[in-house]
């Protein structure tokens, strides 16, 4: 690359980021309010491991739904604290509600995934709604995701929800999960064409056809995957299904963080695992620095014509992005903290699996590979 060439590459790569998530913000389908009832057919099943400040709120909203739901089912996931007897009590109440009594995590497994392989088993619903416990869905959500599923004839819908926060870090780190994700990958672009690298969810709620999870193999063919979600979204592609992630915010909100810590810890058991090899990591991950930090440095260090459009294309990015999601405002003021932050999240993550400390996510670890992510207890 020549030295007048040089100066160019940072604003081309922001123009050509900054054109997806443009067209993100532009062009992927929310979902519609056109409701469906189809009732008694939506087994709503939701893993639980240590979720009595949330189960309740949890199981108000799924029962919230109507006719369409047949059962709600709760295992609960060697939880150590009220979260059992809190889904007693609301069962006693609602006979659609039952508690799976959790058993041991088998070798090979991660928690979430066994969890909802055994809802999954026990559920009798033509469709399963997976819902996490610290997602709250809206009261016409559900019917509104099988009129979505049933108008664009697919077989797994998830709704991207609404990322609550309450604390000044959620405010400023939350955004970086829809600017990580969004300004890379080509939303529209799955709704055209079936590529399984294209499959995407929100693992806070997905939708899916029961026969079909089942011939896919469900959670148990991904049994040891770390991002469950995202690996279920493309396995759903590869075996023949069709499934799509809609923007969902007015139907579904979820709180993943509360803290500092938690998010630190929740963003780095995803991070790395999220790759397919070690190369593959820090190649993404030099480039994401390059892409939303170079532009800040490079006008620090070169103030000119070239570093001030590399950092208004990343301004362009950032406030597309906030307008479609409605990030806080801290969020864009302190974009270089936030995505130092995420850029040190990374390689802490890279640094626990490369040393064998693996990643842990409610009082479990696991153990991650370069080329895969395997699951233990």
């Amino acid at each position: 690359m020549t030295a007048d060439v040089l100066p160019l590459a940072l604003p081309a790569l922001l123009l050509v980021v900054a054109g997806i998530a443009l067209w993100n913000a532009l062009a992927w389908p929310s979902l519609t309010s056109n409701q469906i009832e189809a009732e008694g057919s939506v087994s709503v099943l939701i893993p639980a491991r240590d979720e009595a400040p949330n189960i309740a709120a949890c199981l108000e909203g799924a029962l919230a739904q109507g006719r369409s739901v047949r059962e709600v089912l709760v295992y609960d996931d060697r939880s150590t604290d009220g979260t059992a007897v809190i889904v007693d009590t609301i069962a006693a109440t609602d006979a659609r509600v039952r508690l799976l009594e959790g058993r041991d995590l088998p070798e090979g497994w991660c928690g979430k995934n066994h969890a909802c392989a055994r809802l999954a088993d026990a559920a009798q619903g033509e469709w399963l709604l997976f819902v996490d416990a610290d997602a709250r869905l809206t009261r016409d959500a559900l019917p509104r995701l099988l009129a979505e599923a049933a108008a664009r004839r697919v077989t797994l819908m998830s709704p991207w929800p609404a990322l609550a926060a309450g604390t000044f870090w959620e405010r400023v780190l939350m955004p970086m999960l829809e600017v990580l994700t969004f300004s890379v990958y080509p939303a529209p672009l799955s709704f055209l064409r079936d590529d399984p690298s294209l499959g995407l969810v929100h693992g806070a709620c997905i939708l899916a056809r029961r026969d079909v999870y089942e011939a896919a193999g469900g959670h148990t063919a991904i049994k040891s995957e770390i991002l469950e979600d995202q690996r279920l979204a493309q396995l759903w592609r590869e075996r023949g299904g069709r499934g799509l992630c809609v923007l969902g915010r007015d139907a579904v909100r979820v709180r993943m963080y509360r803290s500092l810590r938690e998010i630190w810890f929740g963003f780095g058991k995803n991070f790395y695992p999220a790759f397919r090899s070690a190369w593959s990591f820090w190649a993404f991950l030099l480039l994401h620095a390059a892409i939303f930090l170079g532009p800040v440095v490079y006008v620090l260090l070169a103030p000119g014509w070239y570093s001030l459009t590399a950092l208004a294309l990343l301004a362009i990015v950032r406030v597309a992005l906030a307008l479609r999601f409605r990030h806080s405002p801290w969020s864009l003021l302190l974009h270089p903290l936030a995505d130092t932050i995420l850029v040190a999240i990374g390689i802490a993550s890279w640094w626990r699996c490369r040393s064998g400390r693996g990643v842990e996510w409610k009082g479990r670890r696991y153990q991650v590979t370069p080329a895969a992510a395997r699951g233990q207890r």
